[in-house]
C-alpha cells in the first residue's frame, strides 16, 4: 500500500473543519471520512498480483547503440488498471524511461516500452518489475514487486573496423603478386622447373622427369592458409584504464580487427581469453560467421583481479594447434609480469611458433616525461622515463627471443597489429 500526494493535500484541506469546529467528534468524523475514502480507493484499484506481465527480451545491441525492452501488461480483471510500472534495469543499462504510467481497460492489453542506452559492454539485466495500482480517486495505491528477469547483451563496438578496408586492399595486393619462391622452404606445391646444380635432390619429381628428357624439380612456397591463435590476457592488468578505456577493451578491438583480417586472408583463426582458466574460446571460422562468434564470446568478458598463469599458455596453444602457427598475445608489458612469466613463456612458444606480443602503451607517460616545471613534475617525469625504459628493455629482450613486439597507443594498437600481420604474411613467415 502507498499513499499519494493527493491524499496528503486532502488531509491538509480537512484541517479546516477542525479549526472551525474544534471538537473530538469533528476529529473522529474527519478521520473516518479520510479512512473510508482510502479504503474505497484501494478496493476499487485493480490487483497488481493478478496483473499478467510478459517481457519481450531486447536481444543484443552494440555499445554506443540503443535498444528497446518491452513489457506486455494484460488486465484480466473487471476493473480498469491505473498503474505506474517501474522496470528495474541496472544503472549501466542506461534506461531512459524506466517508470511509466499505464492504463489498461478490463480484459485488454497494453505494451510498455523502455528505451535503453547502455554505457558498458557485457550482460546487463533486470530481475523485477514493480507495479503500483491506483484507485479511481488516486488517493492510495496497491503495490507489488514481481519477478520478471530480462537480459541485454551489449557487444563490443568494433571501432577499429574503419581500418579494415585499407588492410584488405593490402592483402589483395599480396595475393596479386607472384608467390615468393624460397628454396627448400614451404610446404605448399607451386610449380615444376628444370633442375639446376645445388637443388635438393629430394625435390626431384621422378614422374615428371620420366615424361621429359631433363630432370625436373618441384618448387614450394610458404602456405597461405596458416593458423592464427589470438590469446587475450584477462587478468588484473587488463583492468587498467588507459585514455578512459580499459586495457581489456583495447585488446578486444585489436583482436577483432586481426581476426577478421586473417580470416579474409584465408587463414584459420582461433581466439582464447585466459587468466588462470579459460574464459572464452572461439574456434576456426569453419563453423560459421567468425565475427559474430567473436563478439558474442567477447561481450561478457571482464578483467579478473588475479594474476595470469603464464605457465599454462603454451598448453592452451597446443590444445588449439599442434602445428606451427602465428601466436598473438595481447597483454601488458609493465609491472613485474614480463620477467616473472612472459619472457620464459615466449621463449618456449618461439621454439615452435611465430610469436607476436601486443601491448597498449599509455600516452600519458610521454606527456609526463616532458613536464618538468616543478619539483613534483620532475619526479613524475623521472618515473615516466623509467617506465618507458623498462618497456624498451622488455621489448628488446622479447625480440632477442625471436618474437615480434607491437607496443602502441590505444588508437594505434589495432592498425599496427594488423600491419604486422600483413608484413609477416608478405615475407612468407607465416
Amino acid at each position: 500500500m502507498a499513499i499519494t500526494g493527493r491524499f496528503v493535500l486532502l488531509a491538509f484541506a480537512a484541517l479546516a473543519p477542525l479549526v472551525l469546529f474544534p471538537a473530538w467528534a469533528t476529529v473522529a468524523l474527519v478521520a473516518a471520512a479520510l479512512l473510508l475514502l482510502v479504503v474505497l480507493d484501494l478496493v476499487l484499484a485493480a490487483s497488481p498480483a493478478k496483473t499478467e506481465l510478459e517481457r519481450v527480451q531486447p536481444g543484443n545491441v552494440t555499445l554506443g547503440g540503443g535498444a528497446e525492452a518491452a513489457i506486455v501488461v494484460a488486465n484480466g480483471e473487471q476493473r480498469k488498471l491505473r498503474a505506474v510500472i517501474r522496470d528495474a534495469w541496472q544503472p549501466s543499462a542506461g534506461a531512459v524511461n524506466p517508470v511509466q504510467s499505464v492504463t489498461v481497460p478490463a480484459g485488454e492489453r497494453r505494451r510498455m516500452t523502455v528505451s535503453l542506452r547502455p554505457r558498458r559492454r557485457g550482460d546487463l539485466g533486470t530481475q523485477q518489475v514493480t507495479i503500483r495500482s491506483y484507485g479511481p480517486l488516486k488517493l492510495a495505491a496497491r503495490q507489488r514487486t514481481r519477478p520478471l528477469p530480462g537480459r541485454l547483451r551489449v557487444l563490443p563496438p568494433f571501432h577499429s573496423k574503419r581500418h579494415l578496408p585499407s588492410k584488405l586492399r593490402k592483402l589483395r595486393e599480396l595475393d596479386g603478386k607472384a608467390a615468393v619462391q624460397i628454396r627448400g622452404a614451404g610446404t605448399e606445391f607451386d610449380s615444376l622447373r628444370d633442375y639446376v646444380r645445388g637443388d635438393d635432390v629430394r625435390s626431384i619429381d621422378w614422374r615428371a622427369t620420366a615424361r621429359r628428357t631433363s630432370v625436373v624439380v618441384r618448387t614450394w612456397r610458404p602456405e597461405r592458409d596458416r593458423r592464427v591463435v589470438i590469446v587475450l590476457d584477462t587478468s588484473r592488468t587488463a583492468a587498467a584504464r588507459i585514455e578512459d578505456e580499459p586495457r581489456l577493451d583495447t585488446g578486444i578491438e585489436a583482436a577483432l580487427l586481426l581476426a577478421v583480417l586473417a580470416e579474409r586472408g584465408g587463414d584459420r583463426v582461433d581466439f582464447l581469453a585466459y587468466d588462470r582458466r579459460l574464459r572464452a574460446r572461439v574456434e576456426s571460422a569453419s563453423k560459421g560467421n567468425l565475427l559474430g562468434q567473436l563478439v558474442q564470446a567477447m561481450a561478457p568478458l571482464d578483467a579478473e583481479l588475479i594474476e595470469l598463469d603464464w605457465t599454462q599458455i603454451p598448453a592452451q596453444v597446443r590444445g588449439v594447434s599442434a602445428h606451427r602457427s602465428l601466436v598473438v598475445i595481447l597483454t601488458a608489458l609493465d609491472g613485474g609480469a614480463p620477467e616473472e612469466g612472459l619472457l620464459p613463456m615466449v621463449a618456449q612458444l618461439a621454439a615452435q611458433h611465430l610469436v607476436v606480443v601486443a601491448s597498449v602503451r599509455d600516452p600519458l607517460l610521454e606527456a609526463m616525461k616532458e613536464e618538468r616545471s616543478s619539483a613534483s613534475e620532475v619526479f613524475r617525469a623521472a618515473a615516466a622515463e623509467r617506465a618507458l625504459l623498462e618497456r624498451a628493455s622488455v621489448t628488446a629482450r622479447l625480440r632477442q627471443l625471436g618474437a615480434e613486439v607491437v607496443d602502441a597507443d590505444p588508437l594505434e594498437l589495432p592498425p599496427q597489429l594488423a600491419d604486422t600481420y600483413i608484413r609477416l604474411k608478405a615475407a612468407g613467415r607465416l
